[in-house]
């Protein structure tokens, strides 16, 4: 603890080394039109990753007991 202590208090800023907002770049927006390649290839790795972890527990048949508890809801509503 007292490693982490002397490591926070060496690196930690001063309030006068704070960079003023006025002194900072403004942020750039995402442009939502264009995805970056990098953005693409993630999203298709997810989506693979996820319809191989998933597709088969997606594909199994809803138990009957969880379709007669669902039906009974909906007649309650009613």
């Amino acid at each position: 603890m007292l490693i982490r202590s002397l490591w926070v208090d060496e690196y930690k800023l001063r309030d006068d080394e704070m960079p003023l907002k006025e002194n900072c770049p403004p942020r750039q927006q995402p442009d939502k039109k264009s995805k970056n390649s990098s953005d693409d290839a993630f999203e298709l790795w997810l989506k693979r990753g996820l319809h191989q972890l998933f597709d088969d527990v997606a594909n199994e048949p809803v138990p009957d007991e969880l379709l007669r508890l669902i039906e009974n809801d909906r007649e309650r509503k009613k």
